[in-house]
């Protein structure tokens, strides 16, 4: 919700979770061509703290399943760039820094 607060403040009008686009992604600027993913640090394994921490419970079925997720994602990224999309993606744990995030936003989509 921070990032679509913060687009549609900046000015920024978009479409949300376009189901025709590869990964479904959060927020859709159709007239800029362009996407922007907000992905959770741990559901898409990323490498900070938050996105290294593992369930101890069931850890080989846990290490397969955001292999998966982070493969998905990286085929979607893939597939929106060849087909002419500009591609954001926005990790859980960059959102605290509010200012980095704006400029972030406008300069993707500026």
């Amino acid at each position: 919700m921070l990032v679509r607060r913060l687009a549609h403040k900046l000015g920024y009008r978009y479409r949300l979770h376009c189901h025709d686009l590869p990964g479904k992604p959060d927020l859709v600027f159709p007239r800029r061509r362009a996407v922007i993913f907000v992905h959770g640090c741990f559901w898409h394994d990323h490498h900070c703290p938050k996105g290294r921490k593992r369930p101890v419970a069931n850890a080989e079925w846990w290490d397969r399943k955001l292999k998966l997720n982070r493969l998905r994602d990286e085929a979607a990224v893939i597939a929106l760039e060849n087909a002419g999309w500009r591609v954001l993606v926005l990790w859980e744990c960059e959102l605290r820094a509010q200012d980095n995030l704006t400029d972030r936003l406008r300069t993707f989509l500026g």
